[in-house]
């Protein structure tokens, strides 16, 4: 019976000492701008005027090449939100695809870049080399696709 006691003591100890305090609008935007992606991807439902990325196209096919070439290509994206877009981070399913996020928040309304560079060597056959794109914007995670296929030499 004591251990159970002592035991409930101790869950409600440390249920007591995590404190929740809410914090207005301008104290967030005193914090850095990881503060904006850490409570969009703790809270699911994002505020009305959250940034959205619109991209033209999320999936981009450069057909057949050579083993050992380079492919380059720019995902092109619009924020149709209500509030500056701030691309976080933006990383690859493997090293030989190195993606370059615009370094510099995007205003509502305003267009950018996210540039690719994917290395065949040492590749062969059927690719799909996947972008994570991390963001303030709602959904806060978004997926880009280079696919292709890299030829066999005979």
């Amino acid at each position: 019976m004591k251990q159970i006691l002592l035991l409930a003591i101790a869950a409600m100890t440390f249920a007591s000492c995590q404190q929740n305090t809410a914090k207005t609008p301008a104290e967030n935007t005193a914090v850095t701008g990881t503060t904006a992606t850490t409570e969009a991807s703790a809270n699911p439902v994002a505020a009305a005027d959250a940034p959205v990325i619109t991209f033209d196209s999320g999936i981009y096919n450069f057909g057949k090449i050579a083993p050992g070439e380079k492919v380059n290509y720019s995902y092109k994206f619009k924020n149709t939100g209500k509030s500056p877009l701030i691309i976080s981070n933006a990383t690859a399913t493997c090293g030989c695809t190195i993606p370059e996020p615009p370094k510099e928040p995007i205003p509502p309304g305003g267009e950018g870049v996210i540039k690719v560079v994917f290395d065949s060597h040492g590749k062969f056959g059927m690719q799909d080399k996947v972008i994570t794109v991390t963001s303030n914007a709602n959904p806060a995670v978004a997926e880009l696709h280079l696919t292709g296929e890299i030829k066999e030499v005979k």
